[in-house]
């Protein structure tokens, strides 16, 4: 008799779970369904960017040959990354939406800061940002006369500091290299070093080099076109100093000065034409300065 209970038991808890399975699975999707997008925007549409804040000077961002730059208040190369994740709010979904209502008890009469998109019709989209939900930790924001919740991310990524925001990459991405003169630096000073692309090969000057084509085209890449800064600063040459220094030669002809302004413990190398200094730990920096090009040991 007891082997029966237990076994009607086990069959009402099996039945049990599968009610209730197929009763929350609706409910579930249900409240999936209840999210509310932002905007329908995608990111190809915009081309300008306007952060404001209550009390420092606004950071606008303009889109020219396809790659986002700082316009205001400097004007530099902007961290690609960091426009996309500034321009994310587009994407952003809320559970809650409000309609009209009175703004000013979400703080958005006095914002904590107005994110303004230009599409490139020219047509202005503008999100406010304004207090937290003390309750989810989630903010405020307003677009078109909707009021949702969003996460505090999409602010923090538009008030990001301005040195953050600057593109952390030696060389620009339409920067295409064809040689290095690395003769002004110490360790080449005596041998002239200049590495060249000739015919898509690389030749060395050094008559005792045996350059591996893909060990330099490896070089090239992870060294230098491919390694951003861990960190960047603002940058106004003295005249009154000379540095150790090099160029980097580009297709079209031109060439990008490097002052080396510090080896150890990290090196520095300055680019004046950018009026920044980039930061590279010591051990990469070696390898920027030293490409494999097999000399022999005396």
């Amino acid at each position: 008799m007891k082997k029966r209970w237990l076994v009607n038991l086990i069959l009402l808890a099996v039945v049990a779970g599968l009610v209730a399975f197929l009763y929350l699975r609706p409910k579930a999707d249900a409240e999936q369904s209840t999210m509310h997008d932002l905007s329908t925007y995608k990111l190809a549409e915009f081309n300008a960017i306007r952060v404001e804040f209550p009390t420092q000077a606004p950071v606008t961002f303009a889109k020219v040959d396809g790659y986002w730059r700082i316009t205001a208040p400097v004007n530099m190369r902007a961290d690609q990354a960091s426009v996309q994740r500034i321009l994310s709010i587009i994407a952003a979904q809320s559970s809650d939406k409000i309609s009209g209502g009175d703004m000013g008890k979400f703080g958005l009469t006095n914002p904590e800061l107005k994110l303004k998109l230009v599409r490139k019709e020219g047509d202005l989209e503008e999100f406010t940002f304004g207090t937290h939900n003390p309750v989810t930790e989630e903010q405020y924001v307003a677009h078109r006369n909707n009021v949702y919740l969003v996460s505090n991310g999409y602010a923090e990524a538009a008030a990001t500091q301005l040195i953050e925001l600057i593109d952390k990459a030696p060389l620009k991405p339409t920067e295409k290299v064809v040689g290095f003169e690395f003769g002004r630096l110490e360790q080449w000073q005596d041998a002239n070093l200049k590495v060249d692309i000739v015919d898509g090969k690389w030749k060395a000057s050094i008559a005792a080099a045996k350059p591996q084509q893909n060990e330099l085209n490896e070089w090239l890449d992870f060294s230098w076109l491919h390694n951003p800064a861990k960190s960047v600063e603002m940058y106004t040459p003295d005249r009154k100093l000379t540095y150790p220094s090099f160029e980097i030669k580009m297709a079209d002809g031109s060439k990008v000065h490097f002052d080396k302004i510090q080896e150890s413990p990290d090196l520095l190398l300055a680019r004046p034409d950018e009026g920044l200094i980039y930061h590279f730990p010591s051990d990469i920096g070696f390898s920027m300065l030293n490409p494999p090009l097999n000399i022999p040991s005396k």
